[in-house]
């Protein structure tokens, strides 16, 4: 694959600073440093590579861990000198087993929401795996499917009346009830946000005419 980099405006040590993103969460996975050559790489083999300021050399991301993080996009700044790096990881970023590297708060307020219903997701299952006693969760894996069900038939239809009494407020609390519970079914069933995104994706992908395996 022939690519033209001419437009990445590498500093003066030949270097341009790589952000990498999780493509499924949009979390921030780490900040790293790309020279031309880990950059033609990181495009010819779909893996990141880097350069090591430190040790003056190339590395490949997760070659010894295992931890490798599959390209599947890059973009530059409007001035070119910084690039943003979607992945999909095969296993923690951060060389402390972190999911990121950014964990440590220098400044906390409020918690942003970009990844809530990622952080509800691992909620439910570490209440699958781990039961705690007085856990509404606990208590739906416990009761099973048929209750998690009619749960969810229920809210559907509470979401149908908020909607009809135009009460906007009814109907966020409703929906976010639906979205809770669904997420419980999904969990019993295996099936994964990812996999959801994936065939949304596929959806509007055949919409606009794009062929998408």
């Amino acid at each position: 694959m022939e690519v033209n980099i001419e437009q990445i405006s590498f500093d003066h040590n030949g270097l341009v600073p790589a952000i990498v993103q999780d493509s499924n969460s949009g979390k921030i996975l780490t900040l790293a440093y790309m020279n031309e050559t880990s950059l033609m790489k990181t495009i010819q083999t779909k893996e990141t590579w880097f350069f090591s300021r430190k040790r003056q050399q190339l590395w490949n991301k997760g070659e010894t861990s295992g931890n490798k993080q599959l390209v599947q996009r890059i973009t530059y700044d409007c001035d070119g000198d910084a690039l943003l790096i979607q992945v999909r990881p095969l296993g923690p970023a951060c060389h402390t087993g972190n999911e990121s590297c950014f964990y440590q708060y220098l400044y906390k307020e409020d918690a942003p929401t970009f990844d809530m219903l990622d952080q509800l997701v691992t909620t439910i299952k570490q209440r699958r795996q781990e039961p705690v006693e007085g856990s509404y969760t606990t208590y739906l894996f416990n009761e099973g499917i048929d209750k998690v069900l009619k749960k969810v038939g229920e809210e559907a239809s509470e979401v149908i009346i908020g909607a009809k009494n135009s009460d906007t407020n009814e109907l966020i609390w409703e929906i976010s009830d639906l979205i809770y519970h669904t997420l419980i079914v999904m969990e019993m069933q295996n099936v994964t946000v990812n996999d959801i995104k994936n065939e949304l994706f596929k959806r509007h992908m055949q919409k606009e005419g794009i062929h998408c395996e």
